[in-house]
C-alpha cells in the first residue's frame, strides 16, 4: 500500500472516529441522530426489527401491562422515526425477554411513550447510554 493511500485511509478513520466523539455523524451512518421533535432538537432514531404485518404499540408506561397511548399516534412500523427522551428498565423485550431497557419516545403533535429498545435502531446502551439521561 503506498503512503497517499495509508494516508487517505488513516485520515477516513480518523475522522469517522472523531464525527462518532463528537455526536456529528449522519443517520446513514449512525443509530441516533438530531432531529427536531416539538420544537426542540433531539436525539433520533428509526424502528427496526419488527415482522411485516406487525406493529411496535407505544405504551404509557415502561411495560407490556400499559396500555397505549393515543390510537392515533400507538402503532410505529419499520422505519418510522422516534425522539428520544430518556430511558428506563421495564420488561424484557418479546424478543430478547432478558433485555429491559425502554425509551421514552417523541411520536409526534407532542405525543409520546414507551417501547422497548430492543425494537429500536439505537445501538449498545453503553453508547446512548453517553447521549441519553435516565428517566426521573
Amino acid at each position: 500500500m503506498n503512503s497517499v493511500r495509508r494516508k487517505i485511509l488513516g485520515f477516513a478513520a480518523a475522522f469517522a472516529t472523531a464525527a462518532t466523539l463528537m455526536g456529528t455523524a449522519t443517520p446513514a451512518n449512525a443509530a441516533t441522530y438530531p432531529c427536531q421533535m416539538s420544537g426542540s432538537t433531539i436525539p433520533c432514531t428509526t424502528v427496526t426489527g419488527i415482522d411485516p404485518g406487525s406493529w411496535l404499540q407505544v405504551r404509557t408506561g415502561p411495560g407490556y401491562g400499559h396500555g397505549p397511548i393515543a390510537q392515533a399516534y400507538s402503532r410505529l412500523y419499520n422505519g418510522n422515526q422516534v425522539g428520544l427522551t430518556c430511558w428506563t428498565l421495564g420488561d424484557g423485550a418479546y424478543d430478547n425477554p432478558n433485555y429491559r431497557y425502554w425509551m421514552r419516545v417523541e411520536v409526534g403533535n407532542s405525543y409520546s411513550g414507551y417501547v422497548n429498545d430492543w425494537y429500536l435502531n439505537t445501538g449498545s446502551p453503553d453508547v446512548w447510554k453517553q447521549q441519553i439521561r435516565q428517566c426521573p
